[in-house]
């Protein structure tokens, strides 16, 4: 399996936030964190004091306006359906591409198979640390929205 839609970045990024591979939901809408109960929208509007972005578009203008870059670290793998443990086979997205395009002050994952990830495919070629976030995937259930929330703004620092 492919991963066929681009990352979500302009000049003024300086954060960039991995996931792993787009869930079918995702991969259905060609746009990231697609699944209903997926809370990544819900996190990342809260951090940046913005109601939850109800179209595509809208998450767009609210990651380039925040200066976030969103994309995944896996460019191609064997999954099923969405879940994460299954992956094999990763070819990783060509993240030192991205790095020489703009200026990443830091990079977050979202979730521990991102960060593991990561770790495993990217972090020799980029030399550049990320910063392991819990996942915003109705996966983690460990997490309440609240709770997402406040790890996620401990964590992240926005500067215009």
């Amino acid at each position: 399996m492919k991963h066929t839609f681009e990352p979500v970045y302009n000049g003024k990024s300086r954060i960039l936030i991995l996931g792993t591979f787009p869930s079918v939901k995702s991969r259905e809408a060609s746009f990231y964190y697609q699944h209903p109960q997926n809370r990544f929208w819900k996190v990342v509007s809260a951090l940046v004091g913005v109601p939850t972005p109800e179209t595509i578009e809208d998450q767009k203008t609210m990651l380039l306006r925040n200066n976030i870059a969103v994309w995944d670290v896996i460019y191609s793998c064997d999954i099923n359906g969405s879940s994460d443990s299954s992956i094999k086979n990763v070819i990783p997205n060509d993240i030192v591409k991205l790095l020489h395009e703009i200026t990443i002050e830091t990079i977050y994952a979202n979730g521990g198979k991102a960060y593991e990830l990561y770790n495993r495919y990217c972090y020799e070629s980029t030399n550049k640390k990320i910063i392991k976030l819990p996942s915003t995937s109705p996966a983690n259930a460990r997490y309440s929205l609240e709770r997402l929330i406040e790890c996620w703004k401990n964590e992240i620092c926005l500067k215009s």
